[in-house]
């Protein structure tokens, strides 16, 4: 196929994929407050009893609820966007690629989705917690709306990627970039490097980083596990393949 057909095919999805989300995003707008009241809660319940969030721009009452309304609309839509980009890829694909690419998109939405709930409901309070009870005792927190949803956001996110790491590892072994056995030989320097990694895309404290760590390392050793499963029941094999289908 040319590369003008590909460019079309391509622009094809990606059409479909807004359209998706544009819809979901219809359909949530009207309770762009609700979610936010959603997402905001955890932080409510932290703060002092005469405290509250504030807004220091005058768009942000209404600006930080929709942008939230955008991320949760294609979060939502995740399933729908991976299958668009599979129906991209397939085509090009041999039949052993395309029998390990099911599972592996099937479990990569699931991680995601495991990644940013247990961000919202296990690190975030944790995290929230510990900035507020290190507040001095004359400053009052008072959290803008839009720095709170960055910052929620980019949680949200960097676990939403961090729970693809059995994928990666299984994945990077199964194509033949790296081996088991290379892997297992460096793990302490994995380990370390997991540290290093949450230390840099974690806030500045040591709950939230210990909390991306520590799962990072367990992950990956999902990953290695899994590697060694599937590896014991098709020996030799590899992620390439000459058949197509």
């Amino acid at each position: 196929m040319p590369i003008t057909e590909h460019l079309i095919e391509l622009r094809r999805h990606l059409i479909k994929i807004c359209v998706a989300v544009l819809i979901i995003f219809l359909g949530l707008v009207g309770y762009s407050r609700e979610l936010y009241n959603l997402l905001s809660d955890p932080l409510v319940a932290q703060l002092p009893a005469n405290s509250t969030m504030i807004a220091t721009d005058i768009t942000s009452n209404f600006m930080a609820p929709i942008r939230l309304t955008v991320f949760v609309a294609a979060f939502l839509a995740m399933p729908y966007i991976l299958y668009q980009i599979w129906s991209f890829v397939a085509p090009g694909l041999y039949k052993k690629e395309k029998k390990i690419a099911i599972p592996v998109l099937l479990s990569s939405i699931f991680l995601f989705y495991a990644g940013v709930a247990f961000s919202y409901f296990i690190v975030l309070k944790g995290v929230l917690k510990f900035f507020i009870m290190f507040a001095p005792q004359n400053v009052l927190p008072m959290t803008d709306i839009d720095s709170y949803l960055s910052f929620a956001l980019k949680l949200f996110m960097v676990f939403g990627l961090t729970f693809e790491i059995p994928v990666v590892t299984l994945l990077l072994i199964l194509a033949g970039i790296v081996s088991i056995q290379s892997l297992e030989e460096k793990r302490r320097y994995i380990i370390v490097g997991c540290f290093a990694v949450a230390a840099v895309v974690t806030p500045p404290d040591g709950v939230s980083m210990l909390m991306l760590a520590i799962p990072m390392w367990l992950l990956f050793e999902l990953g290695l596990f899994l590697a060694k499963i599937l590896i014991k029941e098709e020996p030799g094999s590899s992620l390439v393949s000459t058949d197509k289908e």
